[in-house]
């Protein structure tokens, strides 16, 4: 909604749309929907549960237009609840600290929206939102009450309705009275009150009558009519159920005056201040910017120019450091305090430009002046370099031109030409400093750079310094790009790309561009490259990371460039063939389905898939349904009802051979470059917080293995022509690092006998032999033993292995018993956690933990099984890019011309030459099994084929 389309003149009578918003519910949802994966700034903060709440709002506001809205808080301190039951609430979580840091910044940015904010000392939001929701009734208003919270049912009436977003996916499902019957299974929604009485509510601390769930609740209900009627004539109840209801008479009674929401909180309905008001566009603008909520920002208001955001910064901020904090006190919603760190003082301070800076910025035009810039740059012993090109896929840009600092402030452009001979000229100028070993390159994602040199005839050799994996290694879980690494340790706002060529459609190339634009664009890249460079590499020294940088990360930056420059060759006849085998295979899982059923379906349609589910067969009473009113049928919600009925899993079978079929067969051939006649997948070493690599176009992790039509796809890999396609992976490389990190001699003892180390655990655990060790224990103990890294629980053992809970807990007692060092290692890497705030792998690769002392137990959960698993996935990821450095360097040693042309997970594969495959075999065999020394030795198994998937 542009600004100022709300206003006190289109409220006429007939037309009142009153929408209330529960904050803390809300900002709740925003949390936890991206505790996996946080949203963290390049400040470090936490900034999910804001950015969640935003677009909930704008989401909001512009499909629902409301006339009228209001955010309601819950207030600090006690309500009545509390003093009327000491217990009330008493179990609930304590509220995560990124939550409570949060919270001054929504409220600044409510007021920014110019929308009221509504608290009322001793009443809940619900409490509020309830009376307020009836006051708007009887002055003619369709009410709309936004929450997740089920409680909310019981106001709902013919003009007021719940708006609840939905749990899984973006989106709202609008509950009315029809709804919420449905939902509670009751027969009037005043009965919701008194379901919640009986069931109670563990999250509230609202007991209700112990031994009754919502299904005895509904039954009692129904036939009763209320918790009153209930208790007037237990003399119709029998058995166990009598007695729990008539000895908790009181505590019945007490719990259903908890759920009741109240109706009468005394707060003035005052139509003039609820108003939808125009917000302030400029205001929103500051905050967004300090968050680093760009991209939002663009979208709600539309792109800005540079020159505009810098001039529209006030020269201070309304919420300074002191006042924030005060903020976060006062408003604290478990009334803890939180302590500023003084470290963030500067954290709100203007940012710089290019036109407040004192800068020399030269343009290279012709021959005798890079001649010149090419003496000065061999007489340094470092400077920064940057490329510009017309594309951001570096097998297919073209050069434009290239940047060079070599101190602070002062930075050279390079033009070069469209015509390719011309251009390689250039470059064969600028060789002799490109491949002097004597000077160190700085660059701002290095691979890129050097994949442009290659392709124009110029290596670049020597040491190199790569300010992305620099800040990667520093703060893993941050952004990495230039743009913001200026912002956060220059306090400096550079040009960016978008300024220069537009987006979208309209989008130019960096070739159209004015050449004086271009430099003054293309120096600043280098010039801010050489400052960070300056800061990051006393950082790396001080971190004690200069091994791992300098020896790992930087090494590996040539190899994966070396890889994704040479390419993988993909065979179209057999991505023909699998299309073939997967289209028959859908069409035989399709008819299946159909016969299940009894008739003839679009089973790509999840309209029709949810009627039948849940109208004809009625698997689930409680399905829901989204906006557009047809039932939800998520992998997520199948997997959860797919023992109900087989045609479940057939569906979920259909779907997941659609996606392989769309995803990768007949997306492959379309990625094969026609100039290389390869797929040049990229290799991402600054993505995962753990170190491990990831890859895309195509994302070779997520190639499935297990399944024989998955395994079909790796078929379509094959090597260079008269090549032999070399596959070596590690075996079990994790659970050998959790071997040699807890020291457990049980484990150690496994690995060296020789036996299969899951066989070996499953005749510990089960107290037979290891002859004796029947398939179904040896597959119960894989699982314990992969899913103990990833901190699995009982009842998440008990679902892998669809076993009763009682013996998942057997098996996890019995893992603990025979490797009881293990547990002593889990638990020492929490208390280091706690203590140091990080963990580190072997190679002294650190993963910050903010969250592991948080008061909160759902996040320090995250943390602690993080704690665990960080430093035994990020020693694995190191180790294989040890390998690889040293296979690389082996190769060049014994002149061997075949080439490593994937990395998956602990695998690598090469497109080897036929006469060199026992040398290749030998080398790559010793490096992996040699890169790391450990009590229980790396292990790494092989094949040769005609591809992927024989040589695998």
């Amino acid at each position: 909604i542009m600004s100022g389309d709300w206003s006190s003149d289109v409220c006429s009578s007939d037309l009142k749309k009153l929408f209330l918003l529960d904050a803390y519910a809300l900002i709740y949802r925003a949390y936890y929907a991206f505790i996996r994966a946080p949203r963290i700034n390049s400040r470090g903060e936490n900034t999910s549960a804001i950015f969640g709440f935003v677009n909930t709002l704008e989401d909001v506001l512009k499909k629902e237009k409301p006339t009228h809205i209001a955010v309601c808080f819950d207030p600090a301190g006690p309500t009545f609840r509390h003093e009327m039951f000491e217990q009330y609430k008493a179990q609930r979580e304590k509220t995560p600290e990124d939550i409570s840091r949060s919270v001054p910044f929504i409220k600044e940015i409510i007021k920014a929206y110019n929308i009221p904010i509504i608290e009322v000392s001793g009443y809940e939001a619900d409490d509020v939102i309830g009376t307020l929701a009836k006051k708007a009734e009887e002055a003619g208003y369709t009410t709309y009450m936004m929450t997740p919270d089920k409680d909310y049912g019981q106001l709902v009436d013919e003009h007021t309705f719940m708006y609840r977003p939905k749990t899984m996916s973006a989106g709202f499902d609008i509950l009315g009275i029809k709804e919420v019957k449905e939902k509670f299974g009751v027969e009037k929604v005043s009965q919701v009150i008194d379901m919640l009485g009986l069931m109670g509510d563990t999250a509230d601390n609202i007991p209700g009558c112990p031994g009754v769930g919502e299904k005895t609740a509904q039954k009692l209900i129904l036939e009763f009519g209320s918790v009153e009627n209930l208790l007037e004539n237990t003399d119709k109840l029998k058995g166990k159920l009598k007695e729990r209801v008539e000895g908790n008479v009181q505590q019945i009674i007490d719990s259903k005056f908890l759920a009741t929401i109240k109706i009468d909180v005394p707060v003035d309905f005052d139509e003039s201040k609820l108003i939808r008001e125009e917000r302030n566009e400029t205001e929103l603008r500051r905050i967004f910017e300090e968050l680093e909520f760009r991209a939002l920002a663009d979208r709600i208001f539309g792109k800005q120019s540079a020159t505009t955001q810098k001039s529209s910064s006030p020269t201070s901020s309304p919420m300074t450091q002191a006042n924030l904090f005060s903020e976060i006190e006062n408003s604290e919603h478990e009334n803890e305090i939180i302590t500023p760190d003084s470290k963030e003082e500067e954290k709100y301070s203007i940012l710089k430009s290019l036109k407040d800076t004192v800068h020399t910025y030269h343009l290279i035009d012709n021959e005798d002046k890079r001649a010149d810039l090419i003496d000065k740059l061999n007489w340094r012993n470092l400077w920064s370099f940057d490329t510009e090109t017309t594309s951001v896929d570096p097998i297919k840009a073209e050069l434009v031109g290239m940047s060079f600092a070599m101190d602070e402030n002062e930075a050279f452009y390079v033009p070069i030409p469209e015509n390719r001979e011309e251009a390689e000229k250039i470059i064969r100028e600028f060789r002799p400093v490109f491949e002097n070993e004597n000077i160190l390159k700085i660059g701002q994602n290095l691979k890129y750079d050097y994949i442009m040199l290659r392709r124009y005839g110029s290596d670049l050799k020597g040491k190199w310094f790569d300010t992305m994996i620099a800040h990667y290694l520093l703060k893993p879980e941050q952004p990495h790009n230039m743009d913001r690494l200026a912002e956060a340790y220059l306090k400096y706002n550079t040009i960016h790309i978008e300024e220069l060529i537009g987006s979208g459609k309209k989008q130019k190339s960096m070739r159209d561009i004015d050449v004086d634009i271009v430099c003054e664009y293309a120096c600043e890249d280098a010039d801010v490259t050489l400052k960070l460079k300056n800061i990051f590499e006393k950082d790396i020294r001080s971190e004690g990371m200069e091994k791992l940088f300098y020896e790992i990360e930087m090494p590996l930056v040539r190899v994966l460039a070396d890889m994704e420059l040479t390419g993988v060759r993909i065979d179209k006849d057999a991505l023909k063939q699998t299309s073939v085998i997967l289209t028959a295979k859908i069409k035989e899982v399709e008819s299946q389905i159909h016969d299940m059923i009894g008739k003839v379906f679009n089973v790509g349609s999840p309209k029709i898939v949810g009627e039948i589910l849940f109208d004809e067969l009625k698997l689930d009473p409680k399905a829901k349904k989204t906006k557009t009113g047809q039932y939800s049928t998520t992998e997520e919600v199948l997997e959860k009802i797919k023992d109900k009925h087989p045609v479940i899993e057939a569906i979920l079978e259909y779907r997941g051979l659609k996606k392989l079929l769309s995803t990768y067969v007949d997306a492959l051939p379309e990625l094969i470059e026609p100039s290389t006649g390869k797929i040049h997948t990229s290799f991402n070493q600054a993505v995962t917080s753990t170190g491990r690599l990831s890859s895309s176009n195509p994302n070779l992790q997520n190639i499935p293995i297990r399944d024989d039509v998955g395994k079909e796809l790796r078929r379509a890999f094959i090597p260079d022509e008269g090549c032999t396609f070399f596959s070596a992976d590690y075996s079990q490389i994790e659970l050998r690092i959790m071997a040699e990190l807890s020291g457990d001699e049980n484990m150690i003892e496994a690995f060296l006998s020789g036996n299969d180390i899951h066989a070996a655990t499953a005749a510990k655990i089960y107290k037979v032999p290891i002859e004796e060790v029947t398939s179904d224990m040896r597959r119960k103990a894989k699982t314990a033993n992969f899913g103990i890294i990833y901190g699995i629980s009982t009842f998440g053992l008990a679902s892998r292995l669809n076993i009763p809970r009682a013996e998942a807990k057997t098996l996890i007692d019995g893992y603990f018993e025979t490797y009881p060092h293990i547990r002593e290692y889990m638990d020492k890497s929490i208390e280091v956690a706690r203590e140091n705030g990080y963990v580190e792998t072997l190679f002294g690769r650190k993963r910050v933990l903010a969250d592991i002392n948080s008061k909160n137990s759902v996040v320090r959960g995250y943390a602690e099984r993080n704690a665990i698993n960080a430093p035994i996935q990020g020693s694995a990821a190191d180790i294989i890019k040890i390998a690889m450095i040293n296979i690389i360097k082996r190769f060049k040693i014994e002149n061997i011309r075949s080439k490593m042309i994937l990395q998956v997970h602990d695998e690598l594969n090469f497109s080897v030459i036929i006469n060199e495959k026992d040398k290749v075999r030998r080398i790559v065999l010793e490096e992996m099994e040699g890169a790391y020394k450990m009590r229980v030795p790396l292990i790494a198994d092989c094949g040769f084929g005609d591809n992927w998937l024989e040589a695998h």
